[in-house]
């Protein structure tokens, strides 16, 4: 489920008139709401895209292969402010649906831990669960392999590449099951309470770190630890009141390069070079990468992104019980999510992990030919 970009391009001066004209029957039409190109593609769809590599052009889609330049680079990583002074949490009594109450502030360690200390039990369970069809509307069958690709390798370790967007909600929901996943390589020493944008339903999130929420910025770094893996986030950041909205590509790496730093700057070149960018959220998970969100986990079996939302009227607690109880349809989907990453990220590290060889890793991997 990828959320495609928008761009704006400048018209003649003669069509402006014109132009201002329809734009204003757009927005009465639209009654309000920001104005968005969203892609909804079922997860197991089949999406072919160009893609422009080493060796020239190539038809790159989910569960084919790229031909791509080997990165492998000494650098350090960036750690970002534990809080922002411009952007303080947000404390207000508006309902849910409207609410950004909380945003930047910090997990305490019982938050944290739900998402850092859950047992390979419930992985297992969840990965019984979508290879046996059972959480098949939350993925549109079994899941998508991705696209296979070489490692981005910093200071020995392959890398999670995550390009998003705190203004979308598939980016929103994506993130629950991304932390799962990654907490079984490593862990987290902050994460932070977030939400999509308010014109994009509002969803409670996690962030990766503290979010420039009130202007157009690209958020750089996490508080993840690893011994076997990097996190690189990129974090495209607009304002939350409004709707979905992206920053254009060349704006971004215009950003990442005046950082200096060579692991955010090769990463999104690395991007760059694929050529299949459509929207976020868009990640690399060792060598596989995959565009969009891999599951639509919006509450429960039924909820769709064209309904009104479960995931919508929760809050960050009511998220993180379920996710520790796992006794529900969403946090099974949210761990069997994590699981179809953990399946992707297994290869680039020999499979050695003990979460790889849990049957229904393995099972997973088989299904969806992942080697």
């Amino acid at each position: 489920m990828p959320r495609r970009q928008t761009r704006r391009t400048s018209s003649p001066k003669s069509a402006v008139p014109f132009l201002s004209i329809a734009l204003s029957i757009i927005a009465i039409a639209v009654s309000g709401y920001a104005l968005y190109t969203v892609q909804h593609l079922p997860p197991a769809t089949t999406i072919v895209q160009q893609s422009q590599s080493a060796s020239g052009t190539s038809q790159g889609s989910q569960g084919s292969s790229l031909a791509l330049p080997d990165y492998n680079i000494q650098s350090a990583l960036i750690t970002p402010q534990s809080s922002l002074a411009a952007y303080p949490v947000i404390t207000d009594n508006k309902s849910l649906g409207s609410t950004l109450n909380g945003i930047n502030a910090p997990l305490n360690q019982t938050e944290l831990s739900a998402i850092n200390n859950e047992p390979d039990s419930y992985y297992e369970k969840a990965g019984e669960y979508l290879l046996n069809n059972s959480l098949a509307s939350f993925f549109g069958g079994a899941g998508s392999p991705g696209v296979k690709v070489n490692a981005f390798t910093v200071n020995g370790k392959p890398s999670v590449i995550y390009l998003g967007s705190i203004t979308c909600v598939f980016c929103g929901e994506n993130r629950w099951a991304m932390a799962l996943a990654l907490a079984k390589f490593g862990s987290f020493n902050s994460l932070y309470k977030g939400y999509s944008a308010l014109h994009d339903q509002d969803v409670p999130t996690l962030y990766w770190l503290p979010a420039t929420y009130n202007s157009s910025q690209v958020n750089l770094g996490s508080f993840y630890n690893s011994s076997l893996v990097n996190l690189i986030v990129i974090e495209d950041t607009m304002p939350i009141s409004g709707g979905f909205n992206l920053e254009p590509l060349n704006s971004m790496q215009n950003q990442i390069n005046a950082t200096g730093n060579l692991a955010y700057k090769d990463a999104f070149e690395y991007i760059l070079k694929m050529g299949n960018f459509q929207g976020t959220p868009y990640t690399i998970w060792g060598t596989y990468q995959y565009s969009g969100a891999n599951g639509e986990i919006f509450g429960n079996l039924n909820a769709t992104i064209g309904s009104s939302l479960p995931l919508t009227y929760m809050t960050h607690d009511q998220v993180l019980n379920q996710i520790r109880s796992f006794n529900t349809s969403f946090s099974w989907g949210e761990y069997a999510a994590a699981d179809l990453y953990i399946a992707q990220l297994c290869p680039s590290l020999n499979n050695t992990p003990s979460v790889c060889n849990l049957p229904a890793i393995k099972g997973i991997q088989q299904r969806l030919s992942i080697s």
